[in-house]
């Protein structure tokens, strides 16, 4: 079987391509799921379903942008971890990808512990 060469370099750069966006994640699912779990305004009214199905897509769709502006700037191997587990057998959801990346860039500026001894001992002196 003869594969042509330059389909291996058309599917190399839409690997490529894939990679350096945000996946493309329906929101429907997420959002309407989101609709069935009215929380009472500040008037004490219950929101309607469209009404809260408006407010998670405005803000699934203000994650989007702001993965699509930050991408580039999130480790690689934490945005495929973060798109992995944001789409493993769950209803995926930009906040919750944009979520995983920040707190993966803001743990990885934590410093390392300090070693601690592994005899058992603490600080004190030993009992014979």
């Amino acid at each position: 079987m003869f594969v042509d060469p330059a389909a291996f370099a058309l599917v190399g750069h839409l690997v490529m391509t894939a990679a350096d966006a945000p996946p493309a994640l329906n929101l429907e699912p997420s959002c309407r799921g989101a609709a069935q779990m009215a929380v009472p305004k500040a008037d004490g009214q219950l929101p309607t379903a469209a009404e809260m199905r408006d407010v998670c897509l405005g803000k699934e769709r203000a994650a989007r942008d702001d993965l699509s502006r930050q991408w580039q700037d999130f480790d690689r191997d934490h945005r495929a971890s973060c798109v992995r587990s944001t789409t493993a057998g769950g209803i995926p959801s930009y906040v919750e990808l944009l979520t995983c990346l920040e707190i993966a860039k803001e743990a990885r500026r934590l410093p390392d512990p300090p070693l601690r001894g592994t005899t058992g001992m603490s600080g004190g002196s030993a009992r014979r």
